[in-house]
């Protein structure tokens, strides 16, 4: 059983950025760093019993999503055309874990070595991309994933689509996920290549506040000594946050965004030299999210000044005269440009 996402005491900046993601993908995922034994692994996990189900293609290999035209898979596309319509049912959001130590072909997938040998059939076993599509890739220890993964997974993400070629085989299916990575930045540094591709970046510490500390123990000891129990008593407030989530989705599409505020979003992102134009379009996405998370259908600078932190402290370049962290490099930029 996995800890409730409701339970997990303090941490409310990571728990933002993964309800952002939750809400709308395209943000482009999360990264969680900082000690070990603050929560990252267990909030990443418990998000896949808060996610609404969603609905997907009756037998086929990626669940596409019946309503769109243009991301089936060749199953689904071959089922339109002897049936004439796709049966649909509804299915969990996937929340797949990418083991440090997975092969290459655990990952994207390789031939059918049983239908090989049995039948003389050369068939496409679909790996954890095809699994993660419409949903969520979780890599714990993301900074020490190895390079030849890094590279593939750079791949994917920037096109969406999985494409394998060996053995015979030529499969391309989707693969659009959201990747969601938690390290210890002690053990080693991410990839600026990787680090680009995530959205949102949290930076986790140990609570030194000791009444936090203490509930922290309580519940996890309380959740230890009975699961069952414990996830009964969170079971209403894990509901009221799935509620929240469904209702913000709801609301995604009505917020929305003044000029005034996009032209804050470029100050801001100009004021601290981010690279590109990502910073600007994470920043207003992770802002439009949170305010349908807060049922809000306008965008006010109180938005965007919750979000900068966490959309734009991994984008800045490093200062060597300046010694101070991201985050309080990205605090004074919000002071000076968004006020207090």
């Amino acid at each position: 059983m996995v800890f409730p996402f409701s339970a997990i005491v303090g941490q409310d900046e990571m728990k933002t950025a993964i309800l952002i993601a939750a809400v709308d993908p395209s943000v482009g995922g999360v990264l969680v760093f900082g000690d070990r034994g603050t929560g990252k692994s267990t909030a990443v996990r418990a998000l896949a019993a808060l996610l609404p189900p969603m609905r997907a293609v009756v037998g086929c290999p990626y669940h596409c999503d019946p309503a769109s035209a243009n991301t089936s898979c060749a199953h689904c596309a071959a089922q339109k055309k002897l049936n004439g319509a796709r049966r649909t049912e509804r299915v969990p959001v996937p929340v797949v874990d990418l083991p440090l130590g997975a092969t290459e072909d655990r990952v994207v997938g390789a031939l059918d070595l049983e239908r090989a040998l049995s039948r003389g059939v050369k068939a496409f076993e679909p790996g954890l991309l095809a699994r993660a599509h419409r949903g969520f890739l979780y890599i714990d220890e993301v900074n020490l994933l190895e390079d030849h993964l890094v590279d593939l997974l750079i791949d994917v993400a920037s096109s969406g689509e999985n494409v394998l070629e060996r053995e015979g085989l030529s499969v391309r299916h989707p693969a659009r996920f959201v990747l969601v990575g938690s390290g210890n930045p002690e053990e080693g540094e991410l990839r600026p290549q990787l680090l680009d591709r995530f959205g949102l970046s949290v930076e986790v510490t140990t609570p030194r506040d000791l009444a936090v500390r203490v509930e922290v123990i309580r519940r996890r000891d309380a959740f230890d000594r009975d699961e069952a129990a414990f996830l009964r008593h969170w079971s209403p407030q894990d509901a009221k946050v799935r509620r929240r989530i469904v209702a913000a989705k709801a609301c995604l599409a009505r917020v929305q965004v003044p000029d005034a505020l996009l032209e804050c979003a470029a100050r801001l992102c100009i004021s601290l030299g981010t690279d590109g134009l990502r910073g600007e379009l994470t920043l207003i996405r992770a802002a439009r999210a949170l305010a349908a998370l807060d049922g809000d259908e306008l965008l006010s600078t109180s938005h965007l000044r919750r979000v900068a932190p966490l959309a734009l402290r991994h984008r800045l370049r490093r200062n060597p005269l300046d010694d101070s962290g991201s985050s309080v490099r990205v605090g004074k930029a919000i002071e000076e440009l968004l006020g207090l």
